[in-house]
């Protein structure tokens, strides 16, 4: 009875002590799902418009969550608001301590999103806990996506619709931005089809296909012109793509990419022109120019009612001038448009026939010219015929500018001698030449000038560096300066130029008695142009012993007595 009893105790005991540890255990089951981890954000941005994350988490449970430490993320890309980092990681103490049962607390992260239109950008966070009392750590994962919604960006292809084989084609990207924030680091890529020969680009490009371009602001743009040669079948489709993105850690992001196709075509028209009856001509300041512009049909049906219009590009122009033309001239677009119902060959060209139209223009003056420090001048002819369109340009000569002025009175030397000069004495002058070149880079330059028989050379130079570079030929009594070279602008502005001063001495001789004689000829400056290749030339008058250029010297003062 009694053990009966004892066992029916221990029984009791057993399962009372069961259903504690039960209970502590169902007590103390823990779930990650008790921490609630979110990120809220916008579903839909602009090209790097501010976006704010709000990193969101709350304790659901009964535990206390200790040692939290939370990872976010920003999408890949971004341009966070505060610092570099794309990974921020905070502590149990940023976070402010253990999480209590109930407690909620949440997190700002701002940035600002790169990618192309469409593109998906994920930012993601992470929490990890540990709940009191266990040993174990807990993670909460959640991630947020936003889509690129607009990228304001113009990005665009600018070429013909269709071109001959082998011809020159001008191909122009476009670009401009309308994003509410600057663009920095941003570059152009280009894939260029088969076929495609690139010959140059405005402006220049990085191993022919890349452009790195400047800080772009809000309604700012730009453009590159290049210029190739393509080739290929009649009715091919060539394709040209490009890419304008953002350089970032060593990675280019794409903004915004752009293609265009054009189609080999079978030749129609050919378009040709000269200026003065030369295919090559050179222009210069202040000249009147003829352009003749030839039109033959190259295919095989007759073409009718043409119009050509014909655009002439740049500021030397004078368009005042322009004459001798049967077309219209729009002033606003600095265009001739001539139709067939003045030119008969436009009315009807028929097959290997050939049409002309002509007109003169003269370009502007000297002194005319917008700045002094433009370098390589050129014009341009656009000729539109029938949607073949052919650009012809022609470069214009620098301007380079000598003058030579004698003094008496001068700080140079200083000067002795009678004045007015007499017959038999020694009246001795400074003669300075000074030298001016506008527009393009002049090379080999030399100024000539002669001595008279009684005129000599007394061996002051001033500077003296260009001592050696002067030079005089007894016998041919020729006076050389070598100067070399004059970069585009020098002498004009504020670029210096070389000059020299030299004193020559006159003796007159009887039969000059109550003239004026000469002491020194005209000077004549050459060069060659380094843009045009010509030999330009400029010269200034000579000097006689009346146009001494002394501020108070009378014309009498130069009679010889």
């Amino acid at each position: 009875m009694k053990r009966t009893t004892l066992f029916v105790i221990v029984l009791i005991i057993g399962g009372l002590m069961g259903i504690l540890s039960f209970y502590y255990w169902q007590k103390n089951i823990f779930s990650k799902d008790v921490l609630k981890l979110e990120i809220i954000g916008p579903a839909q941005v602009n090209l790097l418009e501010e976006v704010e994350y709000i990193v969101k988490f709350k304790n659901n449970g009964n535990i206390r969550l200790d040692e939290p430490r939370l990872i976010f993320e920003y999408p890949s890309h971004s341009l966070p608001i505060d610092g570099d980092f794309l990974r921020i990681v905070k502590d149990s103490q940023q976070l402010g301590g253990p999480i209590y049962p109930g407690e909620e607390r949440s997190f700002s992260f701002q940035a600002r999103l790169l990618g192309q239109e469409g593109e998906k950008k994920i930012a993601r966070a992470s929490l990890r806990f540990q709940p009191k009392n266990l040993r174990a750590h807990y993670q909460s994962t959640t991630s947020h996506t936003t889509i690129i919604r607009k990228v304001p960006l113009t990005f665009e292809f600018d070429l013909p619709l269709e071109i001959e084989p082998e011809r020159e084609i001008k191909i122009r990207l476009n670009y401009f931005s309308n994003v509410d924030y600057p663009l920095s680091n941003l570059r152009i890529k280009t894939d260029y089809p088969s076929g495609f020969e690139f010959i140059q680009a405005v402006p220049q490009a990085l191993e022919e296909e890349e452009w790195p371009i400047a800080l772009l602001n809000k309604a700012q743009g730009g453009r590159i012109e290049i210029s190739g040669r393509l080739t290929g079948q009649i009715g091919e489709i060539k394709i040209f793509r490009a890419k304008i993105g953002i350089w970032q850690r060593g990675e280019f992001v794409l903004l915004k990419e752009t293609h265009k196709g054009i189609v080999i075509a079978r030749p129609s028209i050919h378009i040709s022109q000269t200026i003065n009856n030369n295919p090559f001509y050179v222009a210069s300041l202040g000249e009147w120019l003829h352009y003749r512009v030839f039109f033959r049909n190259l295919g095989r049906e007759s073409l009718n009612n043409l119009f050509l219009i014909i655009r002439l590009e740049g500021d030397l122009f004078d368009f005042q001038t322009l004459k001798d033309f049967q077309g219209k001239f729009l002033a606003e677009e600095n265009s001739i448009i001539f139709d067939w119902r003045r030119i008969p060959k436009m009315r009807l060209l028929l097959p290997d026939e050939e049409g002309e139209i002509d007109f003169w223009i003269k370009l502007k003056e000297e002194g005319e010219i917008l700045t002094p420090a433009v370098q390589n001048l050129t014009i341009k002819t656009k000729v539109n015929l029938n949607r073949i369109e052919e650009e012809f340009v022609t470069k214009v000569n620098s301007k380079i500018v000598v003058s030579q002025e004698g003094y008496f009175d001068d700080e140079v030397f200083g000067n002795s001698g009678p004045l007015p000069p007499r017959i038999g004495q020694t009246t001795s002058y400074t003669v300075i030449w000074r030298i001016k070149n506008y527009y393009n880079n002049v090379k080999n330059i030399r100024l000539k000038a002669k001595l008279p028989p009684n005129s000599q050379l007394t061996g002051k130079i001033f500077p003296e560096e260009q001592a050696t570079k002067f030079a005089f030929d007894s016998h041919s009594r020729e006076i050389v300066w070598k100067v070399e070279n004059l970069i585009a602008g020098q002498g004009v502005g504020e670029l210096i130029a070389p000059w020299i001063a030299f004193q020559i001495k006159f003796t007159p001789e009887v039969n000059q008695k109550g003239q004026t004689p000469e002491i020194i000829s005209k000077v004549i400056m050459t060069g060659q142009d380094e843009w045009t290749t010509a030999i330009l030339e400029a010269e200034s008058k000579n000097i006689t012993t009346a146009t001494i250029s002394d501020p108070d010297f009378a014309e009498e003062k130069g009679i010889v007595q």
